[in-house]
């Protein structure tokens, strides 16, 4: 994000999240309660452009795709603390609302610009929003900081394992940034899991990950947050492989939920634009 503006990107996520409970039908992928709460003063105007364009292909393949990530994500993170994972990981949180939610008891440490943590820190107080107390705030560019550094003054365990999500973040770093994230992710402590999304290179997006991609990419750059990195998933397994972890697997959007809530009477619709990588540290 720019030091002296809010991330647009963060604002988007979160209004898609919240907007999906107000503009989309039955069945819900994924219940943000408190992104609205969240966006303040801005709520309406966020929320009243999906009730006014929600049809088009970017705004209802937003929703589509931050609901359909988060939903898998957190059904990981609940599956691995019922095991007794005690840590997780947020690379790049912007307006995350995981820790405002009821969920599984794990310590959760919050990675972002130093910026959007105090920015969000504001959000929280004038909505009068209380986080969990697990929550630990690790500030970090994730171009030039130290990661490791950053969430061990924040308290986090690298000799204990976590589940580190990494979601909307690596299509907006040169690929080096990304390269130098996983490297650190690769030295936390063996069954450490990661969930990151990743953008794919034209020649592997769908019809609609193509049409998608048309709109948002160019708006996404005019809004100073151009998408950097590209990814074919050989070549991200690769990269995980050098790193210490192994893909266990390369999710579609369409294959991230169950088919059910894709049996939809509105329009969201998934696209395959990006994808999740699910790996594991293995040293």
């Amino acid at each position: 994000m720019h030091t002296a503006q809010p991330s647009q990107t963060a604002l988007i996520t979160a209004a898609s999240r919240a907007a999906h409970l107000v503009v989309d039908q039955e069945p819900f992928i994924f219940r943000d309660t408190v992104a609205a709460s969240l966006l303040g003063e801005l709520a309406e105007q966020f929320i009243g452009y999906h009730r006014s364009h929600g049809d088009h292909l970017v705004l209802s393949g937003t929703r589509a795709q931050v609901t359909a990530r988060s939903h898998y994500t957190e059904r990981r993170l609940a599956e691995l603390a019922r095991d007794g994972l005690e840590q997780y990981v947020v690379l790049g949180a912007g307006l995350d609302t995981f820790a405002c939610r009821p969920g599984p008891e794990v310590k959760i440490f919050e990675v972002d610009h130093p910026a959007t943590q105090r920015w969000k820190r504001d959000l929280f107080a004038a909505a009068g929003v209380t986080p969990s107390r697990a929550l630990a705030f690790a500030p970090v560019d994730f171009e030039t900081d130290d990661l490791m550094a950053s969430l061990r003054a924040a308290g986090f365990d690298p000799s204990k394992p976590a589940l580190v999500s990494w979601l909307g973040v690596s299509m907006y770093l040169t690929r080096d940034a990304v390269a130098a994230t996983l490297a650190t992710v690769g030295r936390l402590a063996p069954g450490t899991e990661l969930v990151m999304e990743y953008a794919l290179p034209s020649a592997f997006r769908d019809e609609r990950g193509a049409a998608f991609a048309d709109f948002a990419l160019p708006a996404a750059a005019e809004r100073g947050e151009p998408w950097l990195t590209f990814l074919a998933p050989d070549d991200l397994s690769a990269l995980l492989v050098q790193h210490g972890l192994s893909a266990t697997e390369h999710v579609r959007q369409a294959d991230s939920i169950a088919p059910a809530l894709w049996r939809r009477s509105d329009g969201l619709r998934p696209a395959d634009l990006c994808r999740l990588a699910r790996a594991t540290v293995l040293r």
